[in-house]
């Protein structure tokens, strides 16, 4: 046995990228962000370009027995443009890459970039390239988003203040109850294939799971407000997750209000048929792709009464660590126990 040997798992995805990359060199002036932010940032004359990548895996991401193959190249596409958003910037163009085994017709790729069309058509995006080859087994899918955005605009993990208010657009928890569904009505097909599935009043939280949207309308809607974030990350594994990457890159502690927490109330009702506490799938569900930002103080007023947008917590100094108040108003350690690949 190798006693130097470290498991993947012992390091976690995050762990992993600190380790691997904590020693790369930066050899261009014109790269003024790399790893450990949404997206990287590259100086473009006036403008910074953003760059940002995600895989798709089969068996780790998504399940071809309950993901339709359009779905699955639409959802491809948005994942990556909402890093993009989460730099405040527009996305301009994609590449896409696949690896596919011979069980995939020609037919089954059309339908997978169908998809992947669709999208580019919803948020004006450019396909300007890729790669194909082959794959022993499944199906991977790899895309590169491109965006563009003034330099005074950008905005990075790194920006909050203390005592700025913690934002976040839309809903959370929904996406993984999706799962939850889906995961249950694949298991009981496969305990009896006569069985058809039950899949009544929970459109919305499919719709989440299977077919997300990026928030493209929310940057947008917070420059018509006059309003700038001073941090921002998108919500890809779990509200605890990533509100613990802003303190970090920030260098902050923060407090969260659970009531604060903005919750469907499909996405509550179907936890509480699962047995599972709503909050917990808001904080450590993930696949959301909502956005959380900071803001001062002085932007509350130009935001508050948008029901696309909730203030959950604040900003604090580092000493005072990053918090949860409970309903019972207990101060509880923030914990990110969402989606771990390894």
């Amino acid at each position: 046995m190798d006693e130097n040997r470290t498991e993947l798992e012992d390091l976690g995805e995050f762990g992993l990228i600190e380790k691997l990359t904590k020693n790369t060199e930066k050899y261009h002036a014109s790269t003024i962000a790399g790893v450990g932010d949404d997206a990287a940032i590259i100086s473009d004359g006036d403008n910074y370009k953003v760059v940002s990548t995600d895989m798709l895996v089969e068996g780790v991401h998504f399940d071809l027995s309950y993901a339709p193959l359009m779905h699955l190249g639409y959802k491809a596409v948005v994942v990556n443009l909402s890093d993009i958003y989460a730099m405040n910037a527009d996305a301009t163009q994609i590449t896409v890459s696949i690896a596919v085994s011979n069980r995939f017709s020609v037919e089954a790729l059309e339908e997978l970039y169908k998809g992947i069309h669709k999208a580019c058509e919803l948020y004006q995006v450019d396909l300007v390239g890729g790669d194909t080859t082959s794959s022993p087994a499944g199906l991977i899918i790899s895309v590169t988003a491109i965006g563009e955005v003034t330099k005074e605009d950008v905005v990075m993990r790194s920006g909050a203040k203390e005592n700025e208010l913690l934002v976040v657009s839309g809903n959370l928890g929904a996406a993984y109850m999706g799962l939850q569904v889906l995961e249950r009505e694949k298991q009981v097909f496969i305990d009896n294939p006569d069985i058809q599935p039950d899949l009544v009043g929970v459109d919305y939280i499919l719709e989440r799971q299977l077919k997300p949207e990026a928030r493209k309308d929310i940057i947008h809607y917070l420059k018509e407000l006059g309003v700038r974030p001073t941090s921002m990350i998108d919500i890809s594994d779990g509200l605890a997750s990533e509100a613990i990457h802003l303190c970090q890159a920030s260098d902050l502690g923060c407090t969260i209000y659970d009531e604060k927490i903005p919750i469907d109330t499909e996405t509550h009702s179907i936890a509480r048929d699962f047995e599972l506490d709503p909050s917990m799938c808001a904080l450590n569900g993930g696949e959301d792709y909502e956005l959380l930002f900071s803001i001062k103080q002085e932007d509350f007023d130009r935001i508050k009464g948008n029901e696309h947008l909730a203030v959950i917590g604040h900003f604090t100094d580092k000493g005072s660590g990053m918090n949860i108040v409970d309903r019972g108003g207990q101060l509880v350690p923030l914990v990110a126990q969402g989606w771990n690949h390894f």
